[in-house]
């Protein structure tokens, strides 16, 4: 298939390479447009009120790739607009691997991650939005060192693009186009080839506080928080099936907003 791939921790992302690696060696034609500098927590947004460039990536993905200075959702409509070959037709948008998960209604409108497959739904087009957990300690060696992978965190990488690589053509060929849905896959800490996946439903997580008070100059700084978790024990949510070591595979169908319950 042609694919197009993005994600909203930038371009240089290891998890971005691992996952392009493994649609490749698939043998999926890919064309990769990402944010030049990390997007994480910005949704959906779109940069209206600044002209965005975009220049062909430096990095050798072995396929056509372009950095933009963006966000997500404005990497895939740059590129399905403007940057693609006149003559390809993209078969499905394929966001990440995002570097930790994006699992729970607390979180799963804030990613960028899933705002950049969202962004392939608005055009028609088969979205699926990727993501691994990581512990908290992994998270941050990662952070501080220029996202260095380590060797265990090397085999569970592996896995997940593995099992990405898979996924994609099976859930394109479920998905009609124009269904406005996102499918959305968190793989696991530890991620193995026997790991098996579920389907799920965005857990309810209520997450207040995401910010500390005042410093002396006034500003605010974020603070991650997991949030409270007040799910039912049914039917089986994207948390609680990451947390027992399954991939979880929760379809976001965007078409039942606002639909009557009766």
């Amino acid at each position: 298939m042609n694919l197009l791939v993005t994600n909203d921790d930038g371009i240089d992302s290891p998890f971005l390479h691992a996952l392009t690696h493994a649609l490749r060696a698939s043998g999926h034609q890919l064309y990769i447009a990402a944010p030049k500098t990390e997007q994480s927590w910005i949704g959906c947004a779109k940069s209206r009120l600044r002209p965005v460039a975009s220049a062909v990536a430096t990095r050798d993905f072995g396929c056509h790739a372009w950095t933009i200075d963006g966000t997500p959702s404005d990497c895939v409509s740059i590129a399905l607009a403007h940057l693609l070959p006149r003559e390809v037709q993209i078969d499905a948008v394929v966001s990440g691997i995002n570097i930790g998960r994006n699992a729970s209604l607390g979180f799963i409108l804030a990613s960028g991650t899933i705002a950049g497959a969202w962004e392939g739904a608005v055009h028609g087009l088969p979205a699926l939005a990727f993501s691994q957990d990581l512990t908290a300690a992994q998270f941050e060696a990662l952070r501080s060192s220029g996202h260095r992978v380590e060797a265990d965190l090397q085999h569970t990488l592996a896995a997940a693009a593995s099992h990405a690589a898979r996924l994609v053509p099976e859930l394109v060929a479920t998905t009609p186009p124009r269904r406005f849905i996102v499918h959305n896959i968190n793989f696991p800490m530890p991620c193995t080839a026997d790991t098996p996946l579920r389907r799920t439903v965005p857990s309810k997580v209520i997450v207040p506080g995401l910010f500390g008070p005042a410093a002396d100059d006034g500003t605010h700084r974020f603070i991650f928080k997991l949030g409270e978790d007040i799910s039912p024990a049914s039917p089986l949510t994207d948390r609680a099936a990451i947390e027992s070591g399954l991939i979880s595979h929760t379809v976001l169908d965007y078409t039942a907003l606002g639909e009557d319950p009766s």
